[in-house]
């Protein structure tokens, strides 16, 4: 089942909307828009978490960041090794 819509009116910048067009392929410049303004709302949310986290724990430091960012390198080259072992 398909969610419903609804027809909006929307003002943009000319050049933002026609690199869009341009870049909206068969699903059309609606649904181009559409998931533009959905990750929007994501990031929206995600850092409205990050706020409260950050109230409630103290931020997180680059530190930490980069610390992650390792984790998740080496999690991806055990991934893609693993991944070639098997075939």
């Amino acid at each position: 089942m398909t969610e419903a819509t609804g027809k909006y009116s929307i003002t943009m910048p000319r050049d933002i909307a026609e690199a869009a067009k341009a870049r909206s392929g068969p699903s059309g410049l609606s649904a181009y828009v559409a998931a533009a303004v959905a990750r929007q709302i994501e990031r929206d949310n995600l850092n409205e978490i990050i706020r409260v986290a950050e109230a409630e724990h103290g931020p997180v430091t680059d530190e930490e960041i980069q610390a992650l960012r390792d984790q998740l390198h080496q999690a991806r080259q055990e991934q893609t090794q693993g991944g070639a072992n098997a075939a």
